[in-house]
């Protein structure tokens, strides 16, 4: 069991302000602990944001050569230390190893990559009439993140924040924080100066609240539930500080009359299914056509049914564990709820798969007639649970589509890609994603209503950690 009672703060491992409170990291194929680490306070966060209030100055003057040569040796680094981080994500996420190796780990490097793109040719002035308008890192930054992607939600903040010049105080969720531990480590020897990335364990009541409240802190960026993004941006509140989150969401996959039916509900159930369902942006409600919806349903089982659930370091293993017991009661919940209001159980249900009388398992789990009345409609879920809505016209679908609080992806499918893109420009969300398309690294990624503020990814979120200023009386060279 791997053991880390110590943060990183000021380039050191030093330890706790207030010693003794500790974490067991519970591997959830097996719910027996392998990690354990030290839970911080306020005033480990306090001394953390003097480290990196102190290494503020230097490092934001520093040039973009410099940065880019800290991120070159950082992808070196972790790159030659893929294997472990692979291994840690799942044994504390639960990620089948195939999930881990194919996206959960490389998310780590594509970031900094895109982000070595954008900083080598990002010009920080520009003549605006008499004004030269200059952008200059924000400050010092807070970010807050969860477990369903520990590598990536850290990485997408930290990459455009180094690059940018800011400094920043780190709070990974208690779920998955052997991962981070192992981020830090990699920093430290890529050369990343002292104070610029510092590391606190803890939980969001005392070192996620004591970042979001910090006077020092300019800017706070958050990921996770809406529930909890509220209560950061009214911590954040009386310092005026920059808010940034990236929330819940429930997102719509519109089927459209003309789609390849089975291509596109595999694909979709596939999708949803992905990391155990643990993802924002889940094609969770797919709307087919009312004339096709028993033929969708047919697909969604089959394909439901072919993906194999258990151990994630066994092969073949599709899908793994959700991440710990109180995620796991909760999907019970949507399931036994969804049962309780009528609408269709398809495949799955309620129990852990066949076989299994331990760990976190969930059956996959289709629901079809669906309305968008019910709560396995319009509540996140963030497992593996699908729910099959009827259509009468595209109007409609795009209607119910819209009928949620929130909008952080969207997702439709059509035999003609123009009218993917007509269709998906009718829904009201961040990201749509077109007849199966990926990611995008250099794409803007976040999203509307309640699934939050501001951009990550690329160029955009790189501009999330700037500010701008503007200086009257400049002439043009």
């Amino acid at each position: 069991m791997k053991e880390y009672m110590q943060f990183y703060i000021n380039g050191q491992w030093v330890d706790p302000a207030e010693p003794g409170k500790t974490w067991d990291v519970i591997n959830p194929a097996t719910e027996e602990p392998c990690g354990r680490i030290a839970m911080g306070s306020k005033a480990d966060v306090d001394k953390a944001v003097v480290a990196a209030r102190n290494a503020f100055p230097s490092y934001s003057q520093t040039s973009k050569e410099e940065r880019l040569a800290i991120i070159q040796k950082y992808m070196e680094i972790y790159t030659g230390r893929l294997a472990e981080i692979e291994e840690t994500i799942s044994l504390e996420l639960g990620a089948p190893t195939w999930l881990s190796k194919a996206v959960q780990a490389p998310l780590g490097l594509a970031h900094f990559n895109e982000i070595m793109n954008v900083l080598k040719d990002y010009d920080f002035e520009e003549q605006k009439g008499s004004a030269l308008v200059v952008k200059e890192p924000i400050g010092v930054c807070g970010f807050i993140t969860p477990w369903n992607f520990p590598i990536n939600q850290i990485v997408c903040k930290v990459a455009p924040a180094l690059a940018a010049g800011c400094t920043m105080v780190v709070k990974p969720s208690e779920e998955t924080p052997l991962s981070a531990v192992l981020l830090a480590e990699i920093l430290h020897e890529a050369g990343c100066p002292p104070g610029v990335f510092n590391l606190v364990n803890g939980d969001g009541p005392t070192v996620g609240s004591a970042i979001s409240s910090h006077p020092d802190i300019d800017m706070v960026s958050f990921t996770g539930s809406t529930r909890a993004g509220i209560q950061v941006a009214k911590d954040a509140a009386d310092t005026v500080k920059r808010v940034h989150q990236e929330l819940g969401g429930k997102s719509a996959n519109i089927v459209c009359e003309d789609a390849d039916i089975e291509k596109a509900v595999a694909g979709g159930v596939q999708s949803m299914m992905m990391n155990s369902g643990q993802v924002c942006t889940a094609p969770s409600r797919m709307f087919v056509p009312e004339s096709k919806h028993d033929q969708a349903v047919q697909v969604a089982k089959a394909t439901a049914e072919s993906l194999p659930v258990g151990d994630p370091f066994a092969e073949g293993t599709n899908i793994g564990p959700v991440v710990n017991e109180r995620q796991f009661e909760r999907v019970q919940s949507y399931i036994e709820q969804g049962i309780k209001e009528g609408a269709d159980l398809v495949t799955g249900g309620t129990g852990r798969p066949e076989g299994y009388n331990k760990g976190f398992y969930v059956r996959p789990t289709i629901f079809a007639n669906v309305n968008n009345d019910m709560v396995i409609a319009r509540e996140e879920i963030f497992g593996p649970v699908l729910s099959i809505m009827p259509y009468k016209s595209e109007e409609e679908a795009i209607e119910m589509a819209n009928d949620t609080t929130y909008g952080l992806a969207g997702y439709v499918q059509s035999g003609d890609p123009k009218h993917a893109q007509e269709v998906g420009s009718k829904i009201r969300a961040g990201t749509i994603n077109l007849n199966g398309a990926g990611p995008d690294m250099a794409a803007p990624f976040g999203g509307y209503k309640q699934s939050g503020n501001g951009r990550e990814w690329g160029e955009y979120g790189f501009e999330e950690f700037l500010e701008v200023k503007a200086m009257t009386g400049v002439k043009a060279a």
